[in-house]
């Protein structure tokens, strides 16, 4: 069988214990023999040790320092362009340092590329459903756009034993064959910590490229996004820190998203940007 390297992208910033156990799982997965893997893992000014565990444990990852204001999106770049001066990769694994993957996951992955080139003539990207292990409840994957117009309204999809063809994708754990990158590139540049994965997947759809959910789940993960607006006990100042800020609403980041994929939707969203920064005592009653 001719050999697959695979390129293994994540990013880190304190968080020592799930980053190795994240490392562990990627490891003890089941790799068939002509694949092989390289990890990529850009450490961003972590202080509780994380970069000298990860050398110690897994000798064979390649730590990446960072500047320590890359953010998600941002560190996941550096690795990913970090991967791509090196060497030329058949494909990029990008995972959620946070995630702890089941042993079979690649089965998804390989049962969805087979689909995707028997549906689609060619192979895509595609994204792998995590669940809470305590809740059980599914956390991160893929969706489809069931509307979009002046509003846009998407639905998440629930993994079943089959692909199934979605329009974003959450990459917790995300699989980008290398034709993709060699056709769109890699996250876009104007995105600092979220955003970049639901935009790399509607930017691919553009480009006709196969963009679906694998079967079953991938990993565990726990949802760890918080609530989308700033309790109106905060001052308004401190709203619009985190209306601008990269893991509050990302206001710029967000419009821009908006603008480039539902114009129609651009209205709607700037008001209720600013409803939820000036009158938030609305989200507080209604959606605690």
């Amino acid at each position: 069988m001719e050999e697959r390297k695979i390129a293994v992208l994540l990013t880190c910033f304190n968080r020592k214990d799930k980053t190795i156990a994240c490392l562990k799982s990627m490891y003890n997965a089941e790799w068939p023999g002509n694949f092989s893997t390289k990890v990529y893992l850009v450490d961003d000014g972590s202080t509780d040790g994380t970069a000298d565990a990860v050398k110690e444990a897994f000798p064979q990852v390649q730590v990446i320092r960072g500047s320590g204001s890359l953010f998600w999106a941002g560190g996941m770049r550096m690795a990913w362009n970090t991967a791509r001066s090196e060497d030329t990769f058949d494909a990029y694994l990008l995972l959620n340092d946070d995630v702890e993957l089941v042993p079979t996951f690649l089965n998804g992955i390989l049962e969805t590329e087979k689909v995707a080139l028997s549906e689609k003539g060619k192979k895509g990207i595609y994204t792998s459903a995590t669940f809470d292990e305590h809740s059980k409840k599914y956390t991160y994957g893929g969706a489809v756009i069931l509307q979009n117009h002046f509003i846009m309204k998407a639905k998440r999809i629930q993994p079943t034993d089959k692909p199934q063809p979605c329009d974003m994708t959450n990459a917790n754990i995300l699989w980008v064959d290398g034709s993709v990158v060699k056709q769109m590139g890699i996250f876009d540049t104007t995105f600092t910590h979220g955003i970049a994965d639901y935009d790399y997947a509607l930017s691919a759809k553009k480009y006709k490229i196969p963009v679906y959910l694998t079967p079953g789940f991938g990993g565990v993960c726990i949802n760890d996004h918080g609530v989308t607006w700033e309790s109106g006990k905060k001052s308004l100042k401190q709203r619009i820190q985190f209306l601008k800020s990269p893991k509050g609403l990302a206001y710029s980041e967000y419009l821009y998203y908006i603008r480039k994929h539902f114009p129609l939707y651009y209205p709607y969203s700037f008001t209720m940007l600013w409803l939820k920064t000036f009158f938030p005592s609305i989200w507080d009653r209604y959606k605690n």
